[in-house]
């Protein structure tokens, strides 16, 4: 592959610098002329904080977050650590909808929020008390709604944090979903962790430098989820709540490469039974078994990277191991970050990247994801994906059987 080829494809997996390039959410030197290099981004930064648009399902929301150390292997970024740390965001659907004024949840610390920016090289635009100042839509401790609820597990990108999949977690949980975004230690800018620690992204330094290959990090990120789910579904739960998950009707979504990992999470647990990809490229290969017949959709930007015969041609040598219910979805006027907070965080401050508007782009992401749970964890068949649709010009279907 050429190198910008080669550039291309990583981007679409790793939010990292590659060699000198610039991170892949970093702002691109803009050409002479363009609104960008006429509008300096601080020149648009809001003074007041960020509010995610609210989820659409019935339900309110509530969280709970929780600290879990596996000590039964060694964390592969970090040889000293005696465990693999891992921050998880649950949540879920709440049985009432909060008074005025309560106490939302916290995005991130000020801490992961300054770390990111200068990881991304936006520290100059937004500043990191903003951006931890985000307003979300969940209560923290919550009273849990009646039911049994489909577990949905997920997996930001590379070298950035959990709760830049918050937008996401919160409509599924009001849409009636137990959802469980997980921070892996070591592959983020920063993760605070209890203890006033802030560990920072070794995973970087190992992947761009010393040459490790990026399947480890799907493989790692498999073991991770793996874990997850017995903590909090097994007999013993971390979480005091645990009774209203569906332990029969468990998925998983990332973002990134944590799109990839969602694919080798369901090759080496049974229990993960649908899957989504959105726009990160495919570092292991699935096996001669494919996914058992198990389904996964596959959602990225409508561009010369994930259209069929792109620059990623692992979802080109994937697509025919996909050997369930599969989709090829591409999104016009998307980046690679459009599957995240992004969006909204990069519009708020002044630092848009995607042609189409933030709360647009949301709002396709938040439909099409849900419509695939709906489908294949509840059963319900969902029109929104069995074509291209009028109301949604900008969702391009690939492949259809």
């Amino acid at each position: 592959m050429t190198r910008t080829a080669a550039i291309a494809v990583l981007a679409c997996a790793l939010v990292l610098p590659v060699a000198v390039t610039a991170p892949s959410h970093a702002v691109p030197e803009a050409p002479a002329g363009s609104v960008a290099a006429t509008a300096p981004p601080t020149g648009a930064t809001s003074s007041t904080a960020l509010e995610l648009p609210r989820p659409t399902g019935k339900f309110a929301v509530g969280s709970s977050v929780h600290h879990l150390a596996d000590r039964s292997r060694k964390d592969p970024w970090e040889p000293a650590a005696d465990a693999r740390e891992l921050m998880a965001t649950v949540h879920y659907p709440a049985a009432r909808p909060a008074r005025p004024g309560a106490r939302t949840t916290a995005y991130g610390t000020v801490a992961e929020a300054r770390a990111l920016l200068k990881g991304i090289g936006l520290d100059a635009a937004v500043p990191a008390e903003r951006l931890a100042a985000t307003r979300t839509h969940s209560r923290p401790g919550a009273p849990p709604a009646r039911g049994k609820f489909p577990l949905v597990v997920l997996s930001p990108g590379f070298s950035v944090p959990r709760y830049t999949l918050t937008s996401i977690a919160e409509d599924l949980a009001s849409r009636g979903y137990v959802t469980v975004s997980v921070d892996h230690a070591y592959e983020s800018y920063g993760l605070s962790v209890p203890g006033g620690r802030l560990l920072t992204c070794k995973a970087c330094t190992a992947l761009d430098v010393d040459g490790v290959p990026a399947s480890v990090v799907t493989t790692t990120r498999a073991k991770d989820v793996s874990y997850v789910l017995d903590r909090l579904t097994g007999r013993h739960s971390v979480w005091k709540h645990s009774g209203m998950i569906d332990r029969g009707r468990i998925g998983m979504a990332g973002h990134s490469i944590g799109g990839a990992s969602a694919a080798t999470a369901m090759v080496n647990d049974r229990r993960v039974l649908a899957g989504i990809n959105m726009d990160g490229a495919f570092w292991e290969d699935l096996p001669p078994s494919g996914l058992d017949g198990r389904p996964f959709m596959m959602l990225g930007t409508d561009d010369e990277v994930h259209r069929p015969g792109g620059l990623d041609t692992t979802w080109d040598r994937i697509w025919p191991s996909l050997d369930g219910w599969k989709r090829w979805l591409t999104v016009t006027g998307t980046d690679h970050g459009s599957f995240s907070d992004f969006p909204l965080i990069e519009a708020h401050f002044g630092v848009p990247l995607e042609p189409l508007p933030a709360q647009r782009s949301v709002a396709l992401v938040r439909g099409y994801v849900a419509a695939f749970f709906d489908e294949h964890l509840k059963r319900k068949p969902q029109p929104l994906l069995a074509g291209p649709s009028a109301a949604d010009p900008e969702v391009n279907f690939h492949h259809l059987p």
